[in-house]
């Protein structure tokens, strides 16, 4: 995709949409790498937290790292990650990803790394209330998640299989 970028230095405006698309890439990357430390950690803060009793200090301590996990880091990475991976789409538009299948799987695994982030969110809330129902050997299974999408994810990037 660069490479089609970089032919456009031909013209006056051409190296500004490179030095612009490198610029949005690294900040994607940074709010990627930035979401996925809270998507592996709030999983991890659950097994622990399950194991506590509720109303317990060690139990509102869990709540306070979970939620602040959750709406400081999580919420404005997973927000800088959509907004920067649209800015990356959009320099790219003309350069044929639409047609790229890796493309879609790509942002169909994003969406579910989406969902995961707002079913946490949800654990967050019931932990808050002091009402959650599941077991840490479930938070351990979830906590699987997003290593897959990442790995599904970075082969779609870097190999484009097809």
């Amino acid at each position: 995709m660069l490479a089609s970028l970089s032919r456009q230095c031909a013209r006056p405006t051409g190296c500004q949409l490179v030095s612009v698309y490198l610029w949005v890439k690294t900040a994607h990357i940074i709010a990627v790498i930035a979401w996925m430390a809270g998507l592996f950690y709030l999983p991890r803060l659950f097994v622990y937290h399950t194991d506590t009793d509720a109303g317990s200090k060690q139990a509102s301590v869990f709540k306070t790292m979970e939620q602040r996990l959750y709406r400081i880091i999580m919420w404005p990475a997973m927000v800088a990650t959509w907004l920067t991976g649209a800015g990356l789409v959009w320099i790219l538009w003309k350069s044929g990803i639409r047609y790229e299948a890796w493309a879609w799987v790509k942002f169909g695994a994003v969406v579910l790394m989406s969902a995961l982030h707002f079913r946490l969110g949800r654990h967050v809330s019931e932990f808050g209330a002091d009402r959650s129902r599941y077991s840490s050997r479930y938070f351990r299974l979830i906590n699987e998640a997003p290593t897959v999408l990442m790995i599904l994810i970075v082969v779609m990037v870097v190999l484009k299989p097809f």
